[in-house]
């Protein structure tokens, strides 16, 4: 896509995942990549996350691909992190063109036993980050006169799932930080959607599936239930819509909701 070429992708959750996907979707069209990870363990929800070793491959791959890549590691709960990461990117790039709001974690718990810790941990992370990252990102945005948010969501963030109260509460909260960020920034004619995806195929799933003491199928299909005959997508499904979503062909298009769910909503 000629319209992607030269710009600048700020991507969190960016080491492996959907949001390497992303970036490298994106770095294949011309865009310079913002690759922003904690890129180290967290004690909740204990699965594997993305790592260092994963950010510098990440870096390789799209330097390859002969645009720009810098790769930042800190915490999207963090002010200064996430400061730093901004400042960093205009240093290097001089502009931020979109936002990938991916970083998020998941875990199992029934609402009434969640330690608040663990809540409070679910909240941060997917829904705090996601305001964080924003806003020190749309000044930028303003100042350019232009720019696309992504915010990734998921297909709990239009229904309930059991035991993943905490999970859903966070990504509904990003459908209400979508519409609201498309109202107030749409006079600086910044664009702003959400995606939902149903499972995707990630490193996540092997982790819940360890925590959950089953396997990674079991947790596709309990988790998803997808009317299509398939346990989850693939990463580069959800690439593809953002780079869609992102692109010319979308540009009057904001404050939407898009989904990817291989049918789970209509079952």
């Amino acid at each position: 896509m000629a319209d992607l070429q030269k710009k600048v992708a700020f991507i969190t959750g960016a080491a492996h995942g959907q949001g390497r996907a992303v970036a490298l979707a994106l770095a294949k069209e011309g865009t310079h990549i913002v690759a922003f990870d904690l890129a180290k363990p967290l004690a909740y929800p204990g699965y594997k996350l993305g790592s260092e070793s994963e950010l510098e491959s990440l870096q390789r791959e799209v330097e390859a691909l002969g645009v720009g890549c810098l790769t930042v590691q800190g915490d999207v709960r963090r002010n200064d992190d996430v400061k730093q990461a901004v400042d960093a990117a205009v240093a290097d790039f001089g502009r931020i063109d979109i936002l990938f709001n991916n970083a998020g974690i998941c875990a199992y718990g029934l609402a009434h036993e969640l330690p608040e810790e663990e809540w409070d941990a679910m909240l941060d992370i997917n829904l705090k980050g996601a305001w964080l990252v924003a806003k020190h990102v749309i000044p930028v945005m303003i100042r350019q006169k232009s720019g696309v948010i992504i915010n990734n969501s998921s297909i709990a963030g239009l229904r309930g799932m059991n035991r993943l109260s905490h999970y859903a509460a966070s990504k509904w909260g990003l459908v209400g930080l979508t519409k609201s960020w498309a109202i107030e920034l749409a006079p600086h004619n910044i664009r702003v959607n959400s995606i939902h995806p149903t499972g995707v195929n990630t490193p996540m799933n092997d982790g819940l599936a360890e925590l959950e003491g089953t396997t990674t199928q079991a947790i596709a299909e309990r988790s998803a239930g997808n009317l299509l005959p398939v346990p989850w997508v693939e990463p580069e499904d959800v690439s593809a819509m953002v780079l869609y979503l992102v692109s010319d062909g979308a540009r009057y298009i904001t404050g939407s909701q898009f989904v990817l769910d291989a049918g789970l909503l209509t079952r």
